[in-house]
């Protein structure tokens, strides 16, 4: 990005009695910054400002601060970094979020996930609810309703150019939603009516269905409610390893890292039941080489599942059973 520099600088931070100056020392040269700058864009919030962003900006504007400082940071570079994240905006719609993807790939929304679920829930903690997973970029709101032990794979027919992979990979999943208590942590978990399961995932061309024109809306997507025993049961497909899209800023910038984008074969779900707290999430199969090398750092293992052969199914190949744990919403947090 714009004029690189042959050798990192080094910062010498100065006392106040010498005038608040940071001295960068590159190649030799001392180049002197007035560290003020800092402190008088701090002060400038004023006393009514929200209180969590009076709380946090002083360590943002302190940290960009003192990076755009260390690394010596040119105007060229500062435009080119500024163009990406508009180009990524303006990439955005509700079918595909450009900039949660460049978030994704820097792991921040991995590691916000993983901080908000050490806030708000002792039981991710305690390893007793499933752990969370990241958004992603291509979820969509309003799939379709559907009813248990149907299939969210739409129009398969040999004409389909992937129709002997997704008839290989042919699955069925199914299990449970169950409420786990956190003020009563011993107590086993019990099953949910009325849970609602929010599924997506790719085809096996490695495309989300609002990437691929030749795919039915909502393809490989669907909603569905559990019984009164809290189960839920559809058809779907193995997943498959992907690349991440290298058409927007946010792949770009990803192989100007020179880092592979290959993301591991993985199904999205968001489960949600009145008075629980709502679970995003993805499990992985255990078959994908990225397992151990996701390019948005999102693997947990208890998030790993296996797939079983299914036998005299006619709609699939493989089986898999895997439960959700939700943590019941406690008032005030």
């Amino acid at each position: 990005m714009g004029q690189t520099h042959p050798q990192m600088s080094q910062t010498h931070h100065m006392s106040s009695a010498d005038s608040a100056v940071d001295v960068s020392i590159m190649d030799g040269s001392e180049k002197k910054f007035d560290l003020s700058l800092t402190d008088k864009v701090i002060a400038a919030t004023g006393p009514n400002a929200h209180p969590r962003l009076a709380q946090v900006m002083p360590s943002l504007v302190r940290h960009l601060h003192d990076f755009a400082r260390e690394v010596n940071l040119t105007v060229d570079e500062w435009t080119t970094a500024i163009e990406l994240i508009n180009e990524c905006g303006r990439m955005s719609n509700d079918r595909r979020n450009e900039t949660q993807l460049l978030c994704d790939i820097l792991g921040l929304e991995t590691l916000v996930d993983e901080i908000t679920a050490n806030i708000v829930s002792s039981a991710s903690v305690s390893g007793t609810s499933t752990p969370s997973a990241i958004l992603g970029p291509f979820y969509r709101h309003d799939a379709p309703l559907l009813p248990n032990g149907s299939s969210i794979v739409k129009d398969l027919t040999p004409a389909v150019p992937w129709y002997d992979q997704a008839v290989a990979d042919s699955a069925y999943i199914t299990g449970r939603v169950l409420s786990h208590n956190p003020l009563f942590p011993d107590m086993p978990p019990t099953p949910l009516r009325n849970a609602i399961v929010d599924v997506w995932h790719t085809a096996p061309n490695g495309l989300y269905e609002q990437q691929d024109p030749s795919q039915p809306d909502m393809n490989l997507r669907g909603r569905f409610a559990t019984d009164a025993q809290g189960r839920y049961a559809f058809y779907a497909l193995r997943p498959v390893a992907y690349p991440i899209p290298d058409d927007g800023p946010a792949g770009k910038f990803l192989a100007l890292l020179d880092r592979h984008p290959h993301r591991p074969g993985h199904i999205h779900f968001i489960v949600s039941a009145t008075g629980h707290r709502t679970l995003t999430t993805q499990i992985f199969d255990d078959r994908d080489e990225y397992i151990e090398k996701d390019s948005v750092f999102a693997v947990k293992d208890d998030l790993v599942v296996h797939f079983e052969p299914r036998e005299r199914d006619p709609q699939a190949k493989w089986s898999l059973n895997y439960d959700f744990v939700l943590e019941a919403a406690m008032m005030g947090l």
